[in-house]
């Protein structure tokens, strides 16, 4: 019931974030460090890569790709997360010590992810 719970919301943040970039792409682009080419494309890119990686996950056969797609994911974002904490000024909106925190997140989002690499996880079974 845990392991379902968690593969559900896993799959309903990286849907729903995936749509925030065609929602408000202007987020996304402040966020895309300067050399990172076509940041529209690649603003685009990513949100779709979510959208599909979430669907994914909620499919028995491509689950276990989908986990390692977004791991993969959450790994080359990461800069763009760093973009946006170092130079946080451009988001008076939001406190930096939210930027900050956001940077630890993107590794819990992927040990998340992780356990659905495999097509079960041990530590999530409970006897009972």
């Amino acid at each position: 019931m845990v392991r379902k719970v968690l593969l559900y919301l896993l799959a309903l943040f990286m849907i729903g974030g995936g749509l925030t970039h065609f929602i408000m792409p202007e987020f996304y682009l402040r966020m895309t460090p300067p050399y990172i080419p076509y940041p529209e494309l690649m603003v685009s890119l990513s949100g779709l890569l979510e959208i599909l990686l979430g669907l994914a996950l909620l499919i028995p056969q491509t689950r276990s790709m989908a986990a390692w797609g977004i791991i993969m994911l959450l790994i080359a974002v990461f800069p763009a997360n760093v973009y946006m904490y170092t130079h946080s000024e451009q988001w008076p909106e939001i406190p930096p010590v939210a930027t900050l925190i956001r940077l630890p997140l993107q590794f819990v989002f992927i040990a998340w992810a992780w356990l659905f690499t495999r097509k079960s996880a041990p530590l999530l079974r409970f006897k009972g």
